[in-house]
């Protein structure tokens, strides 16, 4: 899958197959089937960083989280579900077309604050409580865990002909995760799921690494957003939505017939030289993992 866009980020609608080539491992690859806005089914999980990097906005977050739901969601077609993280993950609601319970799951997010909290992202020193762990864990922030678990156990229970994608509101800023930022990508990758991040965090203390939020967007086909105020965080799950929507799809079948579980690199190019000069943005995954079985088996991407 791909989506096309201007500079002004509009999507991009009259591709035709000649426009473009795919290329596996920088080898030109025969494509044998090429369309236009394929409208599938979505399964959609939502993380919301609840540390307290994220305590001033993230009333804003749940309110463009609802938001994002009302508008995407289709009875009986699409599904979503909610998770929040700190230096643990918990599952508020897992995989449902039920958008009642979506709202509600959204509405049990909250701010998670460490021992000798007293706000403003400051923490006091003073006797830690018996749950000592606990409160380690609310006081750090796990991305790459959350991350990694969203596609290793819940994308695995979504819907079998489903376009996947996570959507992660956090500052980027991982303290306590487990697992390497470079492990969660490859797990999405896996799990064919795109990562769109939303970059978000207090101004007035948290910065947002942008670097890191970036590359998780890139390397799994999805988009990195950094909102400044409540209207630009409504305008991303808007253009998420689009992104989501409006996507054209290639398939080939790989010249390396090779079922050996190693990593294809994909790039997507423009050849009319007349499209070149508009400088579209093509977004789409940068790889893939081969499986094993039988050979001759077509790559989707």
């Amino acid at each position: 899958f791909f989506t096309a866009a201007d500079k002004h980020k509009r999507f991009v609608g009259h591709l035709k197959q000649e426009d473009i080539r795919i290329l596996e491992d920088g080898r030109p690859q025969e494509i044998f089937t090429f369309q236009q806005s394929v409208d599938l089914p979505l399964s959609t999980a939502i993380l919301i960083d609840t540390s307290r990097s994220e305590e001033r906005t993230l009333p804003d977050e749940k309110a463009a989280a609802r938001a994002f739901l009302e508008a995407v969601m289709r009875p009986g077609r699409d599904e979503a579900s909610i998770v929040s993280f700190t230096g643990d993950v918990t599952l508020e609601q897992g995989f449902t077309g039920n958008l009642e319970r979506l709202r509600r799951a959204i509405d049990r997010v909250e701010f998670v604050p460490p021992s000798g909290y007293i706000g403003g992202g400051v923490v006091v020193g003073g006797t830690p409580p018996i749950s000592g762990q606990n409160q380690v864990l609310a006081g750090s922030t796990a991305i790459w865990d959350a991350v990694w678990a969203t596609s290793n156990e819940l994308l695995s229970d979504a819907a079998e002909e489903s376009r996947r994608a996570i959507i992660l509101l956090t500052d980027g800023e991982d303290t306590i995760s487990q697992v390497k930022m470079q492990d969660a990508i490859e797990r999405a990758q896996k799990a064919d799921a795109l990562i769109y991040t939303i970059g978000i965090g207090d101004s007035y203390n948290f910065g947002v690494n942008e670097g890191a939020l970036r590359k998780i967007s890139e390397q799994t086909g999805g988009r990195a957003y950094f909102p400044h105020s409540e209207r630009e965080l409504r305008e991303a799950f808007a253009q998420i939505q689009r992104d989501l929507r409006e996507q054209y799809l290639i398939a080939y079948s790989p010249s390396n017939k090779a079922h050996d579980g190693t990593y294809r690199r994909i790039q997507i190019e423009l050849i009319n030289p007349e499209l070149r000069k508009q400088n579209l943005k093509l977004t789409y995954r940068a790889g893939y993992f081969a499986k094993g079985g039988a050979s001759g088996v077509p790559a989707k991407k």
